[in-house]
């Protein structure tokens, strides 16, 4: 590796810190909007992180990521999921050398369809589903942060699915709106 290859590399993983530390308040959110807007946050950080550790598939998921998740917060219609889709499968799946970069383009199509489609617990759900493929790709491409990250997503988002689901079964909405 290059001096300016190190470089890049160490400033990606730093950023990918940094994603750890604003995504760690992501799943904790009870209200839809509050969640993506911190996602949009995030998963900018993490495209970019990519890019600077040379995963290019990741990073275009990544920033798809960000700008889908702000676009489903404005519109819910079905022609943006398939146009997200489409851009994801366009753009990410010429980059792809290893079986193991799919797991990102997976993780995005499948959150694309949560942010389009589900609300609430089913919402969560499919996020956590998703995060499971970011996991191990993040473990398997050596991002600190995004191991990190979405391995807290894995915990963070499975507690709240518990609780969420355990207020549902005694009959109390944990998505209605506080006043």
């Amino acid at each position: 590796m290059s001096f300016n290859e190190v470089n890049l590399y160490y400033l990606g993983q730093g950023l990918g810190i940094l994603a750890f530390f604003i995504g760690l308040t992501v799943f904790i959110q009870r209200d839809d909007k509050k969640l993506k807007i911190r996602l949009v946050i995030y998963t900018a950080c993490m495209g970019l992180h990519f890019f600077l550790l040379g995963a290019t598939p990741a990073g275009i998921s990544a920033s798809l990521n960000s700008v889908r998740t702000l676009v489903s917060i404005y519109f819910r219609k079905s022609v943006m999921m398939y146009i997200f889709i489409t851009l994801t499968l366009t753009l990410a799946l010429p980059n792809i050398h290893h079986w193991m970069e799919l797991l990102p383009v997976i993780a995005t199509i499948m959150s694309t369809v949560a942010f389009f489609k589900f609300t609430e617990l089913k919402l969560r759900i499919t996020m956590w589903l998703s995060t499971v493929g970011w996991v191990i790709y993040n473990f398997w491409i050596g991002s600190v942060g995004g191991t990190l990250i979405e391995s807290s997503f894995l915990l963070i988002n499975g507690v709240a699915i518990y609780r969420f689901a355990v207020l549902k079964k005694k009959g109390i909405d944990p998505f209605a709106k506080q006043k």
